[in-house]
């Protein structure tokens, strides 16, 4: 079992930055891939943005290609989400999940479902103001 404990999320205006972090904690953290979704009031849980399990390969939505950035310290346990140049559309409730698959890979460009996604964080706010 692995746990996830998010922090970093707060008030941004528009143009701003955030970086969050995910702490995770279990024997197969080292061996999983890890994601970041988010969900805004009304909508479906979305994907973010994934990475390997060796750090070797990301893969992002879209929408937030070349202003968010995922990377891994597995030394520490922790995956970031670096989000440069935020929007009010990118106000959400962002959570941390690991893949439920140790080793699997992971092709760049590869949008993720919530269901490949074992194990969940409480999620953290971001409000990002016009």
């Amino acid at each position: 079992q692995v746990q996830l404990v998010e922090s970093g999320g707060g008030l941004v205006q528009a143009g701003g930055s955030l970086r969050l972090s995910c702490a995770a904690s279990g024997r197969t953290v080292n061996i999983l891939n890890m994601g970041w979704f988010r969900q805004a009031p009304g909508k479906e849980r979305e994907f973010v943005a994934a990475i390997s399990w060796n750090g070797g390969s990301t893969s992002y939505v879209d929408f937030v290609k070349g202003r968010f950035t995922i990377s891994r310290d597995n030394a520490k346990t922790t995956v970031y989400l670096q989000m440069n140049s935020l929007k009010p559309e990118d106000t959400a409730v962002y959570y941390c999940a690991a893949d439920r698959l140790p080793l699997r890979g992971l092709a760049p460009g590869r949008t993720w479902s919530p269901a490949d996604f074992g194990s969940w964080g409480q999620g953290t706010q971001v409000t990002v103001s016009s």
